[in-house]
């Protein structure tokens, strides 16, 4: 998305929209900055989405989270939940930013370890397979998140590339094209925010926050619950760096 220089791109950011698929990533950057449940959603009334906004310092900052299945109460994760809520959210919001932040699994062959945060530079999917010339491009979908170059040097943030698919576990298949794609990080969501966002040319900025090793040793869902916590904890404090390099900035400045 590194092409998305915007009109308004000399512009102060104004508006961010954060998408995360878990409520319980997103409640330490929400309780730090004050921010208030929407009464008067935006968005239609037979959805689970939840919107959270407020005012932090000269942002109207803005989470979503898809909310709880209608039908089995869990978390909506995955690629067809963040795809619909950033869509909505683009039309009803009208952000200058997308952050797309939460939780991912890490490869320690990359030199990825638990409680990492990383900033995203690339993002594809690694269960799209269509063996067909083009379409298997289109799989993928590799799209570049925005360039922050100043972002990353002022916080000193780790940078390594997200591949997306909509398991939790690695198939042998899944392994193959996450190799392919020389990630360093694995989400269930990202590719998809990046997808809807770059249909409307919004820049988009990826933060995933490492919480469990997948080539390591240990069940990937155990670890995950087990660090859940602790890594959101760490995720907010970057965050709330990357807000608070963002406010009075352009997104040149970035």
């Amino acid at each position: 998305m590194e092409d998305v220089m915007v009109k308004g791109e000399r512009r102060p950011i104004t508006t961010i929209v954060f998408v995360f698929a878990m409520q319980k990533e997103a409640q330490p950057l929400i309780n730090r900055l004050l921010l208030v449940k929407e009464v008067n959603s935006p968005f239609p009334k037979e959805v689970t989405w939840v919107l959270f906004n407020g005012k932090y310092k000269d942002l109207n900052i803005n989470i979503v989270c898809p909310g709880k299945d209608s039908t089995l109460g869990v978390e909506s994760v995955g690629t067809v939940p963040a795809s619909l809520v950033t869509f909505a959210s683009i039309l009803a919001l009208q952000p200058d930013l997308i952050i797309s932040a939460g939780t991912a699994g890490g490869f320690k062959a990359k030199g990825a370890s638990i409680g990492d945060v990383y900033i995203v530079s690339t993002v594809a999917f690694h269960d799209r397979r269509i063996p067909v010339p083009v379409l298997d491009l289109y799989g993928v979908g590799m799209r570049n998140a925005f360039p922050t170059p100043n972002l990353i040097k002022e916080l000193n943030l780790k940078v390594g590339r997200l591949s997306t698919g909509d398991s939790m576990d690695m198939s042998p298949h899944d392994k193959e094209s996450i190799i392919a794609n020389d990630a360093t990080v694995k989400d269930m969501e990202g590719a998809a925010v990046a997808y809807v966002a770059d249909i409307f040319k919004v820049p988009t900025i990826l933060l995933k926050g490492v919480t469990d090793i997948v080539d390591g040793n240990r069940p990937t869902s155990e670890e995950f619950l087990e660090n859940l916590a602790a890594v959101t904890a760490k995720l907010d404090e970057s965050v709330t760096k990357v807000i608070d390099f963002i406010s009075g900035k352009c997104l040149s400045d970035l």
